[in-house]
């Protein structure tokens, strides 16, 4: 490892580059640097002349390798300026001439190296990115790294478990097995390896990427760095802090004894008399003061003319006048003792430059005036454990465990309504706006001390300071699941094309890789946010990859395994005394084995019965029953049709059949509630048919724990998945 000397010494060779007008290392400065922290490199000297060459050669022993190296040189291979298995001294001295035919004025020198021998090539290498710092990147080296492309990222610094991880995660990843005849990869060095390059990141910041390729692995397991490249830029100048806000003034703004709502108007359709008609009508209990300078009476209540006529000072300030407007209210706040603002009010950053100087301007004013601003456009916020619905739809689901952040406001009053009719309980909702003082590192923050936030679910496009972001939700996300869907994503951004290592990187990558190194559950679409929050806030959490499906029909059974497949879940064997109890319960010709088939049955008692034999086994962790509720809806269809052609078949008869399937399917629901709060065991279910009755999380009054409903089968094969993957993250 370096020493204070190595330290200074290699600074001073980088920055001797940089003041060259060089933008990368030469070969054997950049392996230099790499030897210093350990990395394994080839055995190799520098020659500036033919006879050194040979003197070289003869002393490291033939084969040898012949190599350019310089500033100008970054693909050698690509210019010829590599010459393999050079047997003798003839064949070294033609290697030679050549090379200094080609490269002429590029060439600062020539390595001479063992010739290193091994099948296997892999790639690692480090690249600064703009939003996150240095990034490590492990995956499948040679000629075929950006064609591939398979890779694993991680931000540094990185712990020795994300390095494992990286390991684990490339589809090449059966290469560093025995193979072929060569030994297993000795893991350990590659380990170490990334850890040098995230330490290296760390401590140098005028290194912009490092590109070891080819990683090679020799036949015996070991590895050596056989080519390598650094190249430089000037240090960039660090991502200028945020102001944090502390999570009690958060606390406070979601929990507004008091409001005014400023540019309140009667005309319908306006925020100012959509916003008060939504929250008078969601039942808060707070004082409410409607201000606009024409006075009157707007939905029964005394309009002030002026924030200075309010009876008291308000707690929330909630803005919905024009953009120009605003920057005059700062000191009307701070004379009446209002300490934050939501603002509605859109016309700001969103705009343009001009706008953005204006949200600039405001902020400086707000922050000197010790007043707090949420948005600007923003599509409001919501409390449903205070009836506190500020929000631009009449949105109001129920009080609950699961807080939403979202930086689209549409989408995340879209995703409120959703989650309203699916029965998902709500913490409190914000469409962040444009996040001119509160951003998405203070929501997280703030949801980690925050006890009745128990998951949370974000919808990102953008990050305004990457390594908070990094720091904030890592915290978060070891306390509380975390589930995210990102937009905007697209494979273009910033491509060195310097090195491998920087035409690899990419926007996505690196924030996927984020998330796996935080902890965060990233999702493909809108409904995954709402699946998975409801199988994260109402059960409990899966704890191994074993299942046990439970199903009214074969079909359904057979699905539901393959999807299991598909996600890497298991469908353990069903235990002998397992097999002796249902035996007993089921038709001799039931399927012994895993999935298990009711075989369409129509006594209402065997669902019950066999759930309880499975929940108690301790062969499973995690049940999935399917086609079992939703029975009411093809009995009710299928008495109306009775009674179509058959009169003799009473409306009262037809009636009871439908209350008597839907008194088991309530009871059903009770019951798996029961049963996961006595067992700990996580039990998923899939419905037959669903109707306007129907919703995902079903509330069972005693119990913790609350049954899901999916409406197909990967649904709730995927909230396993996800669930048991955030299990693993905590117990890494």
């Amino acid at each position: 490892m370096t020493t204070g000397k190595d330290h200074a010494d290699m600074d001073n060779i980088i920055q001797e580059a940089l003041d060259n007008g060089k933008n990368n290392l030469n070969e054997q400065q950049s392996k230099e640097l790499l030897k210093q922290y350990g990395v394994p490199v080839v055995e190799e000297q520098v020659a500036h002349s033919r006879e050194e060459a040979l003197a070289i050669a003869e002393k490291i022993r033939y084969p040898v390798v012949l190599k350019g190296f310089g500033s100008a040189l970054t693909h050698k291979s690509d210019m010829g300026a590599v010459y393999l298995d050079l047997w003798s001294q003839e064949a070294l001295s033609n290697a030679y001439a050549e090379l200094n035919s080609k490269a002429g004025d590029k060439l600062e020198g020539t390595l001479i190296q063992s010739q290193v021998k091994g099948k296997r090539e892999f790639l690692a290498g480090l690249f600064r990115d703009s939003q996150f710092g240095p990034v490590v990147m492990f995956g499948l080296g040679g000629i075929y790294t950006e064609a591939l492309a398979d890779v694993s990222f991680r931000v540094a610094p990185l712990t020795r478990y994300d390095a494992e991880d990286m390991l684990e995660e490339i589809k090449s990843g059966k290469l560093l097995e025995d193979f072929r005849g060569e030994k297993r990869a000795e893991r350990e060095e590659i380990i170490n390896t990334l850890l040098a390059l995230s330490q290296i990141g760390m401590d140098y910041p005028g290194v912009n990427e490092i590109d070891i390729n080819p990683l090679l692995i020799s036949p015996n397991g070991s590895i050596k760095a056989v080519d390598a490249l650094v190249v430089l830029s000037a240090a960039q100048e660090e991502q200028k802090a945020s102001f944090p806000t502390q999570p009690s003034a958060l606390s406070e703004l979601f929990n507004p004894k008091s409001i005014a709502i400023i540019g309140a108007s009667g005309q319908i359709g306006k925020w100012g008399q959509v916003l008060p008609t939504n929250i008078l009508s969601g039942g808060f209990e707070g004082n409410i003061y409607l201000v606009n300078p024409k006075g009157g009476e707007i939905l029964g209540k005394e309009v002030y003319t002026s924030i200075s006529d309010l009876p008291e000072s308000v707690d929330l300030g909630i803005v919905t006048i024009p953009a120009e407007g605003v920057p005059s209210l700062i000191p009307q706040f701070r004379e009446k003792g209002i300490k934050y603002m939501l603002l509605i009010t859109s016309g700001f950053g969103e705009t343009g430059s001009e706008g953005r100087q204006r949200e600039k301007e405001l902020v400086e004013k707000a922050r000197e005036a010790g007043i707090l601003i949420l948005g600007p456009n923003t599509m409001g916020i919501c409390n449903p454990h205070i009836n506190f619905y500020s929000t631009g739809s009449i949105v109001q689901p129920r009080a609950g465990g699961t807080t939403m952040i979202s930086q689209s406001g549409n989408m995340g009053v879209q995703l409120l309504s959703f989650a309203e009719k699916q029965g998902l309980g709500i913490r409190g909702f914000c469409g962040s706006g444009n996040e001119a003082m509160l951003t998405i590192e203070d929501y997280l923050d703030g949801m980690n001390t925050d006890e009745q936030t128990q998951t949370v679910m974000l919808y990102l496009e953008s990050i305004k300071n990457g390594k908070r972001f990094f720091e904030s939700s890592s915290r978060l996300s070891k306390k509380k699941p975390v589930i995210l869907l990102k937009g905007g994503e697209t494979n273009v951004g910033h491509k060195a094309a310097s090195s491998h290592t920087g035409a690899l990187s990419s926007n996505t990558g690196v924030f996927n890789a984020l998330c796996k190194q935080a902890g965060l559950i990233k999702v493909e679409g809108p409904m995954d946010l709402l699946d998975l929050s409801a199988a994260f806030s109402s059960l409990p959490l899966v704890q191994g990859n074993r299942i046990a499906i439970m199903t009214w029909g074969g079909g359904w059974g057979v699905i539901t395994a393959d999807i299991c497949s598909k996600y890497g879940l298991e469908l353990p064997e069903l235990s002998e005394d397992l097999l002796a109890e249902i035996d007993e319960l089921l038709p001799f010709y039931w399927s012994r084995s895993n999935p298990i088939d009711l075989v369409g049955e129509q006594d209402l008692s065997l669902p019950y019965k066999v759930m309880e034999s499975l929940i108690k086994w301790d062969g499973c962790d995690a049940i999935i029953n399917l086609g079992i509720m939703g029975r009411r809806i093809v009995v009710k269809e299928f008495m109306e049709g009775l009674g179509q052609i058959d009169s003799s078949y009473s409306e009262e008869f037809r009636e009871n059949a439908v209350d008597h399937v839907a008194k088991f399917e309530n009871d059903y629901i009770n019951r798996i509630g029961q049963l996961m709060d006595e067992y700990k065991k996580p039990i998923l279910g899939v419905s037959l048919h669903t109707d306007e009755k129907d919703r995902t999380v079903y509330e069972v009054e005693g119990c913790t724990h609350k049954p899901i409903f999916y409406q197909t089968p990967e649904k709730a094969v995927k909230a396993c998945t996800e669930m048991y993957n955030y299990f693993k993250y905590l117990n890494k």
